[in-house]
């Protein structure tokens, strides 16, 4: 199947996350995220870009990149390589580092970079591994002590006009967990499940052959029956009802 083109940003701005290949962790130690760092730092100056916001975790990889030369592909690809073969040499690693093509979300409106950048630096308290504050491999603490990758004037400016003033209520907004963008983002950073997984998930959890059937529930038991599906993880609510053969918008009803 071909790959479908990437929309482009009005902004220049996107959401990008790397995956280790088959949820493989990609960092193993410190020197490993100083090093995606440092790649991070080279491919900056010479690819011209910013980082707005990034997070580091085991496996995955989040990072808000201002393209503004239009160069996202070569840079991720750039990035994905000189990282994956430093990694190959460290731990005579045979096979793909990274999952398949790079996920991306486009960045349109400064609210929306707003919320981004919280939701990234809560990844590790999400995960229950720091609290947001302390977490060494994240751009939060750039924003409070200073500057070493990222560029935080905009993300800055839209708390606070004095630099001083935006940083306190940086650090009051990130106090506060958030279930921001869930559907959206939530669903490009967990691995996707085929249509024919998300079937033998439905008819084990249900305990039906076929999975059409529910279809058929007085409403009642239909709705109990749907509840249950919340469990599954990597599904969007259009790819269960294409699954299931019902209308998108009563199963997002139900389900919300």
């Amino acid at each position: 199947m071909p790959r479908i083109a990437r929309k482009i940003s009005s902004t220049k701005v996107y959401h990008i996350i790397l995956r280790g290949n088959d949820r493989q962790d990609i960092f193993l130690d410190e020197q490993d995220y100083h090093k995606f760092l440092k790649i991070v730092k080279i491919l900056k100056e010479k690819y011209q870009y910013d980082i707005f916001t990034y997070c580091l975790m085991s496996n995955h990889v989040h990072l808000v990149i201002y393209d503004k030369n239009m160069k996202l592909s070569k840079i991720i690809q750039s990035m994905e390589i000189s990282y994956a073969s430093y990694f190959a040499k460290k731990y005579n690693k045979v096979g793909h580092l990274f999952q398949n093509r790079f996920l991306s979300k486009n960045v349109e409106t400064k609210e929306y970079l707003c919320g981004l950048c919280r939701y990234i630096h809560q990844n590790p308290l999400k995960a229950k591994i720091s609290n947001t504050e302390d977490y060494k491999w994240s751009s939060y603490r750039e924003f409070i002590y200073g500057e070493k990758i990222i560029s935080s004037e905009l993300v800055l400016s839209m708390f606070a006009p004095n630099k001083k003033e935006a940083i306190e209520n940086f650090i009051i907004f990130h106090s506060y967990e958030t279930n921001f963008i869930n559907e959206e983002v939530e669903y490009e950073c967990i691995d996707r499940i085929t249509d024919e997984q998300v079937k033998k998930k439905v008819q084990k959890i249900l305990n039906i052959e076929n999975v059409r059937m529910i279809n058929s529930y007085d409403r009642k038991t239909r709705n109990e029956e749907l509840q249950k599906l919340k469990i599954i993880k990597g599904v969007s609510k259009a790819q269960l009802s294409r699954v299931l053969g019902m209308n998108r918008k009563i199963l997002e009803r139900i389900m919300k």
